[in-house]
């Protein structure tokens, strides 16, 4: 096979954001020509039943409320119970809360994604209390700063654990029912930092690291997604990917900088995640599916 044109292979070394684009890898070519489905094929999720894994604050916790605004009965399922560190607020017990304040309808369930039997047990629990599974969001996520040399071994296996492994042993316990129910959604939280840098050489943004190994992670997470996408076509279970196009200020993303003794609590709400995850879920599974979405993309194309 002839090789490119060197021009072009000079171009693409040294502008990775030009490669990211024409491998598909951002957002904007990423996005899914899809997106614009006609408002008769959305379908309504009052009385759907929906678990998000993780949502005891953030991102999580927004997602739970908005697909409760929608009408789904809504699983808060996280390991928080009670305020441990002022700097991270919010448990399942509040969430579920406000969600019912708004008249919403939730349950906070204890969830602990590096356990299989806490795994199993939040799917059986919300099968007991409504007797169905339409809806998975898995959210829960662990940030671990630096290289692969700086961190310990056991924060890596942690970040495999909880980013990685519990994705996919919570897919493994709600799919079952989903099938039985006649299909479902799934939706896997992701971030841009999945998005490879390409070749380098790099400049310093790429090169002082501390979301790489997340990234690396975020990023099998994606492949494996769209492989349950194609696995599970037939059983009307749609698998997609959504990820925020931008930082928001949630207490997870500040946690490491903000001061314990006087916290920051000026929180962002991550509305468009939460809205983009209501519009996904209004798709027909068999034909919405194997998506990689970024948040304000979804809602400027809906």
């Amino acid at each position: 096979m002839r090789a490119p044109p060197r021009t072009s292979r000079v171009c693409a070394r040294r502008d990775p954001a030009r490669l990211a684009s024409r491998r598909g890898h951002t957002p904007e070519a990423r996005r899914t020509a899809r997106l614009g489905a006609p408002e008769e094929d959305h379908m309504s999720l009052d009385g759907k039943v929906a678990i998000v894994a993780g949502a005891s604050r953030g991102i999580g916790a927004d997602i739970a409320r908005h697909l409760a605004a929608a009408g789904a009965k809504t699983a808060v399922a996280a390991r928080t119970e009670t305020v441990q560190d002022p700097r991270l607020p919010g448990t399942i017990h509040s969430v579920a809360q406000a969600i019912a304040d708004d008249g919403g309808t939730a349950l906070p369930v204890v969830l602990n994604l590096r356990d299989a039997e806490s795994i199993m047990a939040c799917a059986q629990t919300v099968m007991d209390e409504w007797g169905r599974i339409d809806i998975l969001v898995n959210n829960a996520a662990i940030f671990i700063p630096g290289t692969i040399e700086s961190a310990r071994e056991r924060h890596i296996h942690l970040s495999l654990e909880v980013n990685y492994i519990g994705y996919i042993m919570m897919m493994r316990a709600v799919i079952p029912h989903m099938r039985e129910g006649g299909g479902g959604h799934i939706i896997n939280i992701s971030s841009r930092g999945a998005i490879p840098p390409g070749p380098g050489p790099y400049g310093d943004e790429v090169r002082r690291g501390g979301d790489l190994l997340y990234g690396g992670i975020k990023a099998g997470l994606e492949h494996f997604s769209q492989s349950q996408a194609v696995e599970l076509q037939d059983d009307n279970i749609a698998v997609n990917v959504l990820s925020p196009e931008s930082g928001y200020r949630t207490p997870g993303l500040i946690f490491a900088g903000n001061d314990p003794e006087n916290p920051d609590l000026n929180f962002e709400a991550a509305d468009p995640m939460g809205e983009a995850t209501v519009w996904v879920c209004e798709q027909e599974p068999s034909g919405y599916t194997g998506n990689i979405l970024y948040d304000r993309s979804v809602l400027a194309g809906a």
